[in-house]
Formats: C-alpha cells, sequence, structure tokens
C-alpha cells in the first residue's frame, strides 16, 4: 500500500515540475509545453487551461469549472470566453480541426481532453 501512494500518477509528483500524459509535456517551471517531442506556444490563458484539462485527463469539465479556473468566479456566465481559447488551443494542437483529436467537446456540457497514447 505505501509503495502505491508513493508513485506519480500519470508522471505527477508532489511538488513535480513536469508533467507528462499521452502525448502531452508540460514544464511547469518553464511554463512549456510540447506536443509529441514539439514545442507548443501558447498565451498565458492559454497554457493555464490547457494545464488544467492535463492535470485531469479523461474527465468532462462543464464550462463554469473552466471559467472559474482560468478567469475567476466573475467569468462562470460567460462561455464565449471558453470558446474562443478552445478554439485558438485547437488550432495550434489538433492536427484536424474540423475533427478534434484531443480536446473534444462534450455537447451542452463542456470539454474532456483525451490525451493520446
Amino acid at each position: 500500500m505505501r509503495a502505491a501512494l508513493r508513485r506519480p500518477e500519470l508522471g505527477v509528483s508532489r511538488g513535480a515540475k513536469i508533467i507528462e500524459t499521452g502525448d502531452f509535456r508540460v514544464n511547469l517551471e518553464t511554463r512549456s509545453v510540447s506536443l509529441r517531442g514539439h514545442q507548443v506556444r501558447l498565451t498565458p490563458k492559454e497554457y493555464e487551461l490547457l494545464v488544467y484539462l492535463i492535470r485531469h485527463p479523461s474527465k468532462v469539465h462543464t464550462h463554469r469549472v473552466l471559467l472559474n479556473v482560468v478567469w475567476g468566479k466573475d467569468y462562470i456566465e460567460q462561455p464565449e470566453y471558453l470558446r474562443v481559447f478552445i478554439g485558438h488551443l485547437r488550432k495550434k494542437i489538433e492536427p484536424d480541426q474540423s475533427k478534434p483529436r484531443y480536446i473534444l467537446t462534450e455537447p451542452w456540457v463542456g470539454y474532456r481532453l483525451n490525451p493520446g497514447a
């Protein structure tokens, strides 16, 4: 039991500076993201949004939760912010934006990150 508790989950450990899950690698110290070995340039808000999704892969996140986490509680009724930033992220990470592979839309609910392999 103790050995299982010491193992990092999805490449994340307490105080970890690197998060690796699927095709993504995030260096929290340098705020850099790479996808399949290629550096992805992100704005600060895009970075915050993607890192939150990467920390919670395969889970559906409601619009309200994502807006609260990235923009704060004053923006939870502003889903257009989220749609715009998800669109920007998809342009930067998806091989084919018309058929998203990584950031999946859950209609009327929110978004889910499929981290890949």
